[in-house]
């Protein structure tokens, strides 16, 4: 269902002067409602959570999806740029010295090649970012990767089938960090089957799967396995990705339809912490998922009624640190129309199987606009970035009581391989769901570990890259990443946390190179041995450390005989082993590593005088 294009689109002969001047008065408006609804919130919600205004209005208007880098800044498209008011620009939300996003800088990105709206965009293993298609502007055949660290755009492979196009379509990332990505054309609403995958090693697209049912407008939701269930548009039926086989499978029939009968839209979907998938309609209703754990299908259930005949055709939503889930709603569609104003907001608890009415962001009841206007993002700090299409004012959102503990990243160690990288080992660093949705249109995940240090009321970010797993509730199972310390940062100790989805871990104590600081923490600090992965035990090197292909092994020996070579990973798994025959004194061995995942291993050396191990880190 296509949708009327937003205020920008609908007011092109208004000049740059007088929309500033509409800025700045519905600043000054929003100041006086933003007051007197704060003190409406309290007599409606209770204690739910507070909306604040960000501090600086942005460059630009917004037009769309908002990213949250590896490195701690938000990128968020917008109206500008280009010859058809859809915009090939982005904004770039910049936390100040503090930490604090609310009172972060605005500056512009570089534009890309092709304008777009409602399209696909993932957060790659490298840090990079994807973006495909577009239901509106000039990139629907197109594709386009960002790299932050040069501010430049490059582009994308486009379809292998000259007739294919990716619109608003649907995307994931899968666990070996490929991109599952949707195809979307004008063929009608129930004839896009077509699946495609996107390799960053390669930059290429493969033919992937056919789905089952039509992939169009359907909200996707990962799975603690890594499969990928989603219900066909439409209809009651759903199906699932399964990526160690390429395949789609069928699952179970929904008791309740979640597309309206008009335009076929539907909204956001989520994992729950109780282990649930949890699916909003346009029409009102919603519907719970509960996985089988193999391919065998799940079970559904219908869900709590939005209340006050409010739905979802096409909204953002965001799963918050507290396990509450922050809605935007409009009515339900009918034959009048798909999309209606005003748009309201709501919390869904789903320990109370509740929806519970809030205020909108600017203080009022609700907003003049249709739900597909919003846009949510979690960001590091626990708060839900909020932005609203056609509009320079960002908020955020503060929700009340504590995060999830089952959400709560865990490091065990940290391992340097200089003065400013570092591999940080651990569990639960994607945390317990996705983050932010926002149906089909367009994906704002945030299940990837960044890593946050502060001192002395000061904060940073380091950039990660790298991360093991792509995946969601994994419980027990261990996680990594790498992250690189921000340049500019001042020697000293620091208090670090992993953070995943704003939920962030117990502190540990980073030494930089150079003079020791105090620790400005707020939890018990854990000590911990920073190991450097240069500083093997005199009897044992390994060179380059870190390495890609290959590496060479060092060991001395003082008697001859028989050695074992072994490559372990984070897991305790021999990935790779070999045996030999060692001379005494210095002895070395070249160790292939084509094919072994990037991470960090340690090498282990059996030979007649003992064991000796040592780090190595494959790039």
């Amino acid at each position: 269902m296509q949708r009327t294009l937003y205020m920008p689109q609908m007011t092109q002969t208004i000049s740059a002067l007088q929309k500033r001047w509409n800025a700045l008065a519905k600043q000054f408006r929003n100041s006086i409602l933003l007051l007197l609804g704060f003190l409406l919130f309290g007599q409606r919600a209770g204690a739910q959570g507070t909306w604040v205004p960000i501090a600086g209005l942005a460059p630009d208007y917004n037009a769309g999806v908002m990213i949250l880098l590896t490195d701690g800044r938000v990128m968020v498209k917008t109206s500008s740029g280009g010859n058809d008011w859809i915009g090939n620009t982005w904004d770039i939300l910049t936390p100040d010295i503090h930490g604090s996003y609310v009172n972060g800088t605005w500056t512009q990105a570089a534009p890309m090649a092709d304008t777009r709206l409602y399209y696909s965009s993932q957060v790659l293993k490298d840090g990079h970012v994807y973006v495909a298609g577009g239901e509106y502007g000039t990139g629907r055949a197109a594709t386009e990767i960002y790299y932050p660290e040069s501010d430049t755009w490059v582009p994308g492979p486009v379809p292998v089938d000259v007739l294919d196009t990716f619109s608003d379509a649907n995307s994931e990332i899968l666990p070996d960090g490929k991109v599952l990505q949707a195809i979307v054309n004008y063929s009608g609403w129930g004839g896009n089957h077509h699946i495609y995958i996107y390799d960053p090693a390669t930059n290429t697209y493969t033919s992937g799967a056919d789905c089952l049912g039509s992939n169009n407008e359907s909200a996707w939701v990962k799975l603690p396995d890594s499969s990928i269930l989603y219900v066909d548009i439409g209809s009651t039926n759903s199906e699932r990705y399964i990526p160690a086989t390429n395949t789609w499978v069928a699952d179970a029939s929904l008791p309740v339809g979640l597309y309206d009968p008009y335009g076929f839209e539907t909204g956001a979907a989520f994992m729950l912490p109780d282990g649930r998938a949890f699916f909003i309609g346009s029409a009102s209703y919603t519907a719970f998922y509960t996985p089988s754990g193999n391919t065998s299908p799940g079970t559904w259930s219908a869900g709590p009624a939005i209340p006050g005949n409010y739905g979802a055709p096409d909204a953002a939503a965001a799963m918050m640190v507290n396990g509450v889930v922050l809605c935007a709603f409009s009515h339900t569609p009918s034959a009048d129309s798909v999309f209606w104003s005003p748009m309201k907001y709501f919390v869904f608890d789903y320990t109370t199987n509740a929806f519970v009415p809030i205020t909108a962001p600017d203080g009022t009841d609700s907003v003049i606009a249709p739900c597909y206007y919003s846009n949510m993002l979690c960001l590091p700090d626990g708060s839900i970035l909020y932005g609203q299409q056609g509009d320079d004012r960002y908020y955020v959102y503060k929700p009340d009581g504590d995060p999830l503990p089952m959400g709560k990243p865990v490091i065990d160690s940290i391992i340097a391989v200089n003065c400013d990288t570092f591999m940080a080992i651990g569990k639960m660093f994607n945390g317990i769901t996705e983050g932010a949705c926002y149906g089909d249109d367009w994906q704002m995940a945030t299940n990837y570990p960044l890593v946050r240090l502060s001192r002395n009321d000061t904060v940073y970010y380091a950039k990660t890259t790298n991360w093991n797993s792509t995946g969601i509730m994994r419980g027990s199972s261990p996680d990594t990443t790498t992250f690189v310390l921000p340049a500019g940062m001042p020697l000293g100790t620091y208090a670090l946390r992993v953070v995943a989805n704003g939920n962030p871990s117990d502190t540990f104590a980073l030494t930089m190179c150079g003079t020791p600081g105090p620790v400005d923490t707020d939890t018990v600090v854990t000590p911990v041995v920073v190991q450097n992965v240069k500083s093997a035990n005199k009897n044992i090197s390994v060179y380059p450390n870190p390495a890609k292909k290959l590496t060479t092994i060092a060991f001395d020996c003082k008697t001859a005989g028989e050695y074992n070579i072994k490559l372990v990973d984070v897991a305790g798994r021999i990935v790779k082993e070999a045996n030999g025959t060692a001379v005494r004194g210095r002895n070395t061995y070249s160790l292939r590593l084509e094919n072994i995942p990037k991470g960090i291993y340690t090498v282990q050396v059996r030979e007649a005088d003992g064991l000796d191990k040592t780090k190595l880190v494959i790039e």
